[in-house]
């Protein structure tokens, strides 16, 4: 489809897997914003796509949407897991696509639109506005937390732990470190080496940066806590994905002493801010609200 407006030609196509990652991932550093205005960071975009993560379907893929004007991305509408969520990432100056945007995503993204939900974030006023319209009204909304490193984070490292070198991390002990972490074993039964490809395929992706992951392991070398870093040097950006202790050393202080070292390598490399999730934890970590998430339903 062509759309002109005034000199500007704007085109629409179906995303390309295996042709358009690296260019989204570009696109959304072009219009990154600390509270996410213009939508997701690069890093959130990748850890679903690139690294084509077994916890999501991507056979829908074709269904996401680019928008460019004269050959340059200037929107994207996707989804990430599950398949009935649905996000924009729409560059400033180019509000006059939301109502383009919504209308597709609301016509094409699924044919049973049961359970479909758009994720807007704060700023994201023109895109909420052209939902509303189409009946969308919000459900419900959440706050994402940041840590903001004009402050210093400092938590020890508990007695009777140890960092991992980075040169000696064992993905296969990330694996069930995460495993366990995640308490997959609740409904999955012991590890028995389950998902173990994801931990290799999530550390060799384009812009991973396994190298400033933290691990914390017990005094028998178990691993207990891990924490995936993300390194994003042009939006100044420590993107912290995941976080997880598992269950038989939560509440020791392993994931406050695991951003903290965190904190300290990144900072060294020019990071100003860190992402991290939502409740108490963070709060008490020092972590403040960032990130206005809202979700709305037909």
């Amino acid at each position: 489809m062509n759309v002109h407006k005034g000199r500007k030609s704007i085109t629409q196509r179906p995303f390309r897997i295996l042709a358009d990652c690296e260019r989204i991932y570009q696109f959304l550093l072009e219009i990154y914003e600390r509270d996410w205005r213009n939508g997701v960071p690069a890093p959130f975009f990748e850890y679903a796509y690139a690294s084509f993560s077994y916890w999501m379907d991507i056979s829908y893929s074709y269904k996401n949407r680019i928008w460019e004007c004269n050959g340059e991305i200037v929107a994207f509408c996707f989804y990430e897991n599950p398949v009935t969520d649905i996000y924009f990432c729409l560059k400033p100056g180019y509000e006059k696509l939301a109502s383009e945007m919504v209308q597709y995503a609301d016509e094409n993204m699924f044919t049973n639109k049961e359970g479909i939900q758009f994720i807007f974030f704060g700023g994201q006023d023109a895109l909420m506005r052209y939902a509303q319209q189409l009946g969308y009204h919000k459900k419900y909304e959440r706050w994402d937390m940041q840590y903001d490193f004009a402050d210093e984070l400092d938590f020890p490292l508990p007695e009777g732990f140890h960092f991992v070198n980075p040169q000696d991390i064992d993905r296969t002990n990330v694996g069930k470190c995460c495993f366990k972490g995640f308490d997959h074993e609740q409904c999955e039964g012991p590890w028995n080496h389950q998902h173990e490809q994801h931990n290799y395929i999530l550390s060799t992706t384009p812009h991973a940066t396994p190298e400033l992951d933290v691990v914390i392991a017990d005094e028998s070398g178990e691993y207990a806590c891990y924490a995936g870093m993300w390194w994003t040097p042009e939006n100044h950006l420590a993107y912290m994905e995941p976080l997880c202790t598992i269950p038989e050393y939560r509440h020791k202080g392993l994931a406050a002493a695991a951003l903290s070292e965190m904190y300290r390598k990144t900072k060294a490399l020019g990071a100003t801010h860190m992402t991290g999730g939502s409740g108490r934890f963070y709060q008490k970590t020092g972590f403040q609200n960032a990130v206005k998430w809202t979700f709305w339903e037909k």
